[in-house]
């Protein structure tokens, strides 16, 4: 080694490799390398199934099963009377459009009338879906519970109860009610309340004993989808897809379909309290009960490439003639961070920040408050990362002093290193006289932006998950803050701003290490050439200020700014 700064620069360049090969292993598929989700290193949930969903039936049940657990339930044809003739019924807000199928009353499409589809301008985007290319669905139902019995699930064939199913003007909800047949002595109730400007609905159901003895069934609220990635997601960088379980002791759990069907899966089994949610990009669904409710969670593979998170809470016995009523919230729709703090205690955790959530969530409070004032996302982004950059004045500022002072010695280092290339323990000992003598460290340019590193990434993942720009536009030719710049004028300027910031930095005296400054940016600079125009747009603004407080530091000090250019021969 000739000098630290060589050691640094290796350091950062190795740990660059190790994030892109780690990510590189989740985009196809492979368990992470280096950084493997929380939930991993265990076994699978255990006997919480529940009857498979109706487009993929499992093998029935051993005789052997448990009369008391959710394998005695059988699978495959809907239980029903034959007068009862299948049907989907569709209702419509200002904000849902919502399909329920009277199979299990079972809710199977959603699209968002405020979000649209990114390849269909003209249609709202679609989440919960149940047709040839995807399986997304969201039931409930009873199973047996210590006494052992039959009863209606989400592959019993229901009545539609006739009621409204346009929400209209000056009217702020609407109810969709389905009503089973006699079964096992017990009669399923099923109301969904959809209210105006909402994107969770209420989800009552009314056991009735309709028997002569008392039942104790189990009712279970689960949802069903396959491990696809979202249609249109970037193969550039990777958000999380599956399911997740909140609960109050282990908090925010989420878990890959792969360590589900490789039976690795280490979360909370019984709880009183929390969620369980199916996530992607921008968007969620989750089951909420209320809290203080005893439920059993379970995450369990239904079919090939189909998958189940839910929840099962026993109920007290009822007796003949009474009625058990049990409420419940089901939430579909955006990652709103405000909306989804007011539904239930840690479901704005589904819009995931990772590791960084405790500097991630004050960064996008942040950004939401200038959004307030500037109702323009775009010009949002440039006003926050202009107070950070105001924040961290002074740290840039003793960072960019160190530098200009590297570079004032610049010259008197390479003479020295030409005069000395056969002698490498005095060219280090020469090396660090200098240093002493000029009173220059040669890391005390990077530690003051290594500091600040945490929070720009942070704020990478605000942008990233901020469903708020999907679909919003900055200037003239960026109607999608979400999307890539149909152009690449963005990339272009952002790849040009990285490169002269590089050039204005000090050539490091090593001809290794000034390509290695060179290479590494003008990668960087390709990989955002297909990202979001929000984060590329962030990542320019970035530059721009770094650019300009960097060239006055090196004036005031009487460097004046010089353009390093690279020489790869």
């Amino acid at each position: 080694m000739n000098d630290i700064r060589r050691t640094i620069l290796w350091v950062i360049f190795g740990f660059s490799m190790v994030l892109l090969w780690d990510q590189w292993q989740v985009f196809n598929g492979h368990k992470a390398t280096f950084f493997p989700s929380s939930t991993q290193t265990a076994k699978t949930t255990g006997s919480t199934a529940v009857p498979s969903t109706g487009s993929a039936a499992v093998p029935s049940p051993s005789a052997s099963a448990m009369p008391g657990s959710p394998a005695a339930v059988p699978a495959g044809a809907p239980l029903a009377t034959p007068s009862v003739a299948k049907e989907q019924l569709t209702v419509n807000t200002d904000v849902l459009s919502l399909t329920f199928d009277s199979e299990g009353g079972t809710l199977v499409h959603t699209a968002f009338n405020k979000y649209k589809d990114m390849t269909h301008k003209d249609q709202g985007f679609v989440l919960l879906d149940q047709s040839t290319n995807r399986v997304y669905v969201a039931q409930t139902g009873l199973i047996a519970g210590s006494n052992g019995g039959t009863f209606p699930t989400h592959k019993t064939l229901m009545t539609v109860v006739p009621g409204e199913r346009l929400l209209k003007d000056g009217q702020n909800e609407l109810q969709v009610k389905f009503e089973s047949a006699d079964m096992g002595g017990v009669k399923l109730l099923k109301t969904y309340t959809i209210k105006r400007g909402a994107y969770d609905l209420a989800v009552r159901h009314e056991i009735i004993n309709t028997g002569t003895t008392p039942v104790a069934p189990q009712l279970y609220l689960q949802l069903v989808r396959d491990g696809n990635k979202p249609p249109g997601e970037s193969s550039f960088y990777s958000t999380f897809t599956g399911p997740a379980i909140y609960t109050e002791a282990k908090k925010y759990q989420k878990v890959e379909f792969k360590d589900i069907e490789n039976n690795k899966v280490d979360v909370e089994k019984q709880a009183t309290n929390g969620y369980v949610a199916m996530v992607q990009h921008y968007f969620a669904s989750a089951w909420i009960l209320p809290d203080g409710l005893k439920r059993d969670l379970f995450l369990r593979k239904v079919d090939t490439n189909l998958y189940a998170v839910g929840m099962i809470t026993p109920l007290d016995p009822i007796a003949p003639g009474a009625t058990k009523t049990v409420d419940s919230k089901f939430f579909v729709g955006p990652q709103e961070e405000k909306v989804l703090e007011a539904l239930a205690p840690g479901l704005e955790l589904v819009k995931d920040y990772g590791w960084l959530t405790i500097l991630a969530k004050p960064l996008y409070w942040l950004l939401d408050k200038l959004h307030s004032f500037i109702q323009n996302w775009g010009w949002s982004i440039v006003a926050l990362v202009l107070l950070l950059k105001i924040a961290f004045y002074w740290l840039n500022a003793k960072a960019y002093a160190s530098m200009a002072k590297m570079k004032a010695i610049n010259p008197k280092i390479t003479e020295m290193r030409e005069r000395l290339k056969d002698k490498p323990q005095e060219m280090q000992q020469a090396m660090m006289k200098i240093y002493r003598e000029e009173k220059v460290n040669p890391m005390g340019g990077c530690f003051p932006i290594m500091i600040q590193i945490p929070v720009f990434i942070a704020l990478y993942w605000v942008l990233l998950s901020s469903v708020e720009m999907r679909g919003a536009p900055w200037i003239l030719w960026i109607r999608d803050l979400s999307s890539p710049d149909p152009y690449f004028i963005l990339p272009v300027v952002m790849a040009l701003t990285t490169m002269l910031q590089t050039a204005l930095n000090p050539a490091p005296p090593d001809p290794m290490q000034a390509k290695l400054m060179w290479f590494m940016p003008l990668i960087f600079s390709v990989m955002f050439f297909f990202f979001p125009a929000g984060l590329v747009l962030y990542w320019i603004t970035n530059n721009i200020l770094s650019i300009t407080q960097q060239w006055v530091i090196n004036t005031r000090m009487g460097v004046p700014p010089q353009f390093n250019l690279p020489k790869f021969r």
